[in-house]
């Protein structure tokens, strides 16, 4: 089941009975977030909110995505664009950038089941994990087309090496037109905007991790000066380094570090398939 997850994970939010807190998730592949408790509320960059879903699944995304939560628990089953091939199976690019409630989505209907069961009477965190796990694994029968592809892919774009598209490519093994059809259809964005994504995701994940870093210290190699990292910046998190510097992140900060130590990545997109 490894080549197929980021991780299994579980937040805990005490917000007291009336707070609520807020944060901005980063880019990431696609996830299925369930939620007990009070139900949050997600806005993708420029996109209109989405609330009062018990179920919340993200395609992969290019854009930051800003939530507020009250007190709650959430699981969240974080899909590499592998498992998204093998469990969801449409076109991941037809789900980029976008919120959707799996009950409305008829290639989302798999996870349904899971969304209406997973939580009991009181909180078991081992019963709910083995029940995510029970379940993906009564589908795991399904073959993936293209996984040799996928996989070869993937692993082209977790190379901190890798800068251009022609250099995936061939890293890929794949033709460029291929690659681009793969990439689509599997990862949801034409590999050029995937290495602009992984490139920015380096950069800021070095940041988060050690806040005693300036800006300047956290930037990847591949980026050609600091302009092209605040435009990027901009592009990705709809704001300034310096905003988002200057915000807190209550729940993110904790589940990057904790992600860390549990997978050895700090976030999904730098996730490297071949650690599983």
């Amino acid at each position: 089941m490894r080549p197929y997850f980021t991780t299994f994970y579980i937040t805990e939010i005490d917000a007291g009975v009336d707070g609520r807190v807020a944060d901005h998730l980063h880019p990431e592949w696609a996830n299925l977030r369930i939620i007990s408790g009070v139900l949050p509320v997600s806005e993708l960059l420029r996109e209109a909110p989405v609330g009062n879903l018990a179920g919340i699944v993200t395609g992969p995304t290019s854009t930051t995505l800003r939530f507020t939560a009250g007190t709650s628990r959430i699981w969240g089953i974080g899909l590499l664009p592998l498992g998204w091939a093998k469990f969801v199976g449409a076109s991941a690019h037809s789900f980029a950038d976008r919120l959707c409630d799996p009950a409305s989505e008829p290639s989302l209907s798999p996870l349904c089941p899971l969304v209406d069961t997973l939580f009991g009477p009181v909180p078991d965190e081992a019963a709910e994990l083995a029940r995510i796990t029970r379940h993906f694994e009564d589908l795991a029968a399904r073959t993936v087309p293209e996984e040799a592809r996928i996989r070869a892919t993937h692993q082209a774009l977790v190379d901190p090496e890798v800068a251009t598209v022609a250099a995936m490519a061939e890293h890929a093994g794949l033709p460029t037109h291929t690659l681009e059809r793969v990439c689509r259809r599997h990862f949801g964005f034409p590999p050029s905007l995937l290495l602009r994504r992984q490139r920015f995701m380096r950069s800021l994940s070095q940041y988060m991790l050690d806040p005693s870093l300036t800006w300047i210290g956290a930037i990847d190699s591949h980026y050609h000066d600091q302009a092209q990292f605040v435009r990027e910046f901009h592009r990705f998190m709809g704001m300034s380094p310096s905003a988002y510097a200057a915000l807190p992140h209550p729940v993110l900060t904790g589940v990057m570090r904790a992600r860390m130590a549990a997978a050895g990545a700090p976030v999904q997109a730098l996730h490297d398939p071949s650690n599983d």
